[in-house]
């Protein structure tokens, strides 16, 4: 089959597009622009056009990324989500959802499993370190784990058998309007379950305190909300019968993700990570301070979207005003684009956010001028945290 990806440069379509690549299926795909992810895919075989998002006409199957409309043609097209969730028919599916350590977890839980034996397909929305640096890992048995987003309400369209809740807040306001739409979201999905579903809502699981103990101790990733993110794991596996003992020894072995506190440089000392909403920020920095308390922790943060920063202000001013850092450094806000409204992005922008924010230890730098900035900066004695969900991770070759 001819199956062609529009925005197969996007990190959710990529993995998808590496499953049907995986099962020998013939795979074309654009992107409005090049990237690693789309270098990688066409690597594997992958027929890539960059430039504009066009429609294979000798396609048999289209699938497109939620963010731009669906196209209008003779073949079938789906969604990304659409997709996903015809594979969610065919396996048994372990659905990770929740504002914050969805990636993380299932990466966790993933590995987890193929430890244990139990060979899992694993798709997620970021690359894993011990899934050979990719977001979809091809397994044998039964076993699908796949990260649930809620975002456009897609996680709707799936049919798990056991379904993980890490955490609800505040976040895609843009879409859902206010917490209760996106919390009647959460319980609709819920209701997907089938008879003898599973769930595991983490806000109200009870581990013991010797579990988060031993996973402090014993995991390479830093912070307490990897431990959170460990403990859901552990949960999947014990609803599972896997032992104990392999849980704990796979979850201390696992190395991590892509832009999830990831060291990229080692001289200067710089992470990368993905946090784009204030409780991301706050852990995140807050797990570089306890990783380097002699350290001096300097963040660059871009902003993800205007709409966000927009419905989140106040939380984003109270987070950079109690984070852990001793200089945080705020950039252009990242244009999502197709999905910003015109008198947010009038309203909306770094310089209000700084300004409103009001600490000494806290500037505004335009992101064209980061790099010269940083060079004169960084300081054998600093860590710098380079945050965000958009393009802010190239800023790592330009200093580094």
């Amino acid at each position: 089959m001819k199956v062609h990806f529009i925005g197969i440069g996007g990190i959710g379509v990529s993995a998808l597009a590496r499953y049907y690549l995986a099962k020998g299926h013939e795979v074309s795909g654009s992107d409005l622009v090049s990237s690693e992810i789309t270098d990688e895919l066409k690597k594997k075989g992958a027929e890539i056009i960059i430039g504009r998002n066009i429609v294979k006409k000798d396609a048999d199957l289209i699938i497109h990324t939620p963010a731009v409309k669906p196209p209008t043609c003779e073949m079938p097209v789906l969604s990304y989500p659409q997709a996903l969730a015809e594979l969610t028919k065919k396996y048994l599916t372990i659905a990770v959802s929740g504002t914050h350590g969805k990636s993380t977890t299932a990466s966790m839980l993933g590995f987890l499993l193929l430890k244990a034996g139990l060979d899992p397909t694993v798709i997620v929305g970021t690359k894993v370190r011990d899934f050979k640096n990719s977001n979809c890992r091809i397994g044998k048995s039964r076993y699908l784990v796949i990260e649930a987003d809620e975002h456009f309400s897609s996680f709707l369209y799936y049919w798990p058998k056991i379904i993980v809740i890490t955490s609800i807040e505040p976040d895609h306001l843009d879409y859902y309007g206010d917490v209760k739409n996106l919390k009647r979201a959460f319980a609709k999905f819920v209701r997907r379950l089938p008879k003898g579903g599973l769930l595991l809502d983490m806000r109200r699981y009870q581990h013991s305190l010797a579990d988060r103990k031993k996973l402090r101790n014993t995991l390479k990733v830093p912070g307490n909300h990897n431990v959170d993110n460990a403990l859901a794991a552990l949960a999947v596996a014990r609803a599972l019968k896997v032992s104990d003992k392999v849980s704990f020894k796979a979850l201390a072995g696992f190395r991590g993700c892509w832009r999830r506190f990831e060291i990229v440089s080692k001289k200067p000392l710089i992470v990368s990570d993905y946090g784009h909403h204030p409780t991301e920020i706050k852990a995140t920095l807050k797990a570089a301070r306890e990783k380097w308390p002699d350290k001096e922790i300097w963040c660059v943060y871009q902003p993800h979207q205007y709409q966000r920063t927009h419905y989140l202000f106040k939380d984003f001013v109270k987070a950079f005003r109690e984070a852990p850092a001793d200089r945080i450094i705020v950039t252009d806000i990242y244009d999502v684009a197709g999905r910003e409204e015109k008198e947010i992005k009038k309203t909306t922008s770094s310089k209000k956010l700084v300004k409103k924010i009001g600490k000494a230890n806290v500037a505004y730098v335009p992101q064209k001028q980061l790099a010269g900035y940083l060079k004169k900066k960084l300081l054998p004695e600093r860590v710098l945290i380079i945050m965000g969900a958009g393009d802010i991770y190239k800023l790592v070759d330009k200093i580094s």
